[in-house]
């Protein structure tokens, strides 16, 4: 058969490249073309768009290159038509995938959402897309799976979190600290300022300010290479290590982490490395952010447990003086504990055998 499937940011990447490697150890004759990243590519497939020319965040930079957005969609309106598929796969990247999956079931194409819109925090008028047009949902939280059915009488999949499955699967390298010129003598302090060179900016030179304040740690950034590598220059300047492709083997080795949110809030739960979730945007973005948005938190950790379990520092609240007082919480005391006791429920709650295979056995036989 033949797939076409579209994700758009770094996350959809990572799960897109495992999906794509089960629907390849199910359907043999397989032939995949797909909107993706680094990882999706080596998965096998021919990559239409890398995420890199893709991932616009926040209302007002979404507005700027609204006339980029456009050109993209009527390409890939035509890329699908040329290629035929029997199944269109959306992950995440709602606001480009609900336009396109709508216009795929006028055309009589197969639709397939998985990694769901967060329609419940925001944007729920989604909903009425979602259903007119998505053949079948796959949810990646259990309370996902409760609000669609509660809440809107629709049917959708569960088979755990592909997160874990990812995680569980890591081997760390044991010579990671020799193998990066690491000193052993101290620990360390991982900074995740985001994979898109808008949340770069924002949040990298606020981060590095931790540097001067904490001597004993080492103070290292996970690295992303589908952004201009000039975007860490101050980093370097500093002398503030950036790894890429190594994120795994940073959080396992962890004291604690700044983090960007999104994923890597999770990421960071499930290797037990406790953190500070930051989020700033322009000012427009937040003001309509703040109006819409339903939800009480923004780190994934806080949403699943439906309790404040990590600090999050946003907008405003993201200063110099807040990171340093909140990571000298988290370093040492009893919130560092707690915050590892909650984490451990969280494993437990996502964590189910063979995601990934059993949502592109789904799929394929659907």
């Amino acid at each position: 058969m033949k797939y076409y499937i579209i994700a758009g940011e770094a996350s959809g990447d990572l799960y897109g490249s495992r999906l794509i490697d089960e629907i390849k150890s199910i359907d043999r004759e397989a032939n995949i073309r797909f909107w993706g990243g680094d990882k999706m590519i080596l998965s096998g497939g021919f990559n239409v768009k890398h995420i890199k020319e893709l991932a616009f965040m926040g209302f007002y930079e979404v507005f700027k290159n609204i006339f980029t957005i456009r050109k993209n969609i009527n390409f890939c309106k035509k890329d699908i038509c040329d290629f035929d598929p029997d199944k269109i796969i959306y992950i995440d990247y709602p606001g480009f995938n609900l336009l396109i999956s709508k216009w795929a079931k006028k055309k009589g194409f197969k639709n397939y959402y998985y990694i769901s819109p967060q329609i419940w925090a925001w944007k729920e008028n989604r909903i009425k897309t979602i259903k007119e047009n998505i053949d079948k949902l796959y949810v990646i939280f259990p309370f996902e799976r409760e609000y669609y059915s509660d809440r809107h009488n629709l049917k959708s999949e569960f088979y755990g979190h592909p997160l874990i499955e990812q995680i569980d699967n890591f081997k760390t390298n044991f010579e990671f600290y020799k193998d990066n010129n690491i000193s052993n003598e101290k620990e360390i302090i991982t900074l995740l300022p985001g994979s898109r060179s808008q949340e770069i900016n924002s949040m990298l030179p606020i981060f590095l300010t931790l540097k001067k304040h904490f001597p004993k740690y080492e103070f290292i950034i996970a690295g992303v290479k589908n952004v201009d590598k000039s975007i860490y220059k101050k980093a370097l300047e500093m002398n503030v290590k950036i790894l890429y492709d190594q994120t795994y083997n940073l959080l396992y080795n962890s004291k604690a982490a700044i983090v960007t949110s999104g994923t890597a809030s999770l990421e960071c739960a499930l290797f037990k490395v406790p953190q500070i979730v930051c989020y700033k945007t322009s000012f427009i973005s937040y003001l309509i952010g703040k109006t819409f948005i339903k939800i009480n938190f923004i780190s994934l950790v806080n949403i699943i447990l439906k309790q404040k379990v990590v600090q999050e520092l946003i907008q405003n609240q993201l200063t110099e003086d807040r990171l340093l007082k909140e990571l000298n919480v988290i370093i040492e005391g009893k919130k560092r504990s707690i915050m590892l006791d909650h984490y451990s429920k969280i494993y437990s709650m996502l964590s189910l055998n063979n995601t990934s295979h059993n949502i592109a056995n789904s799929i394929i036989k659907s």
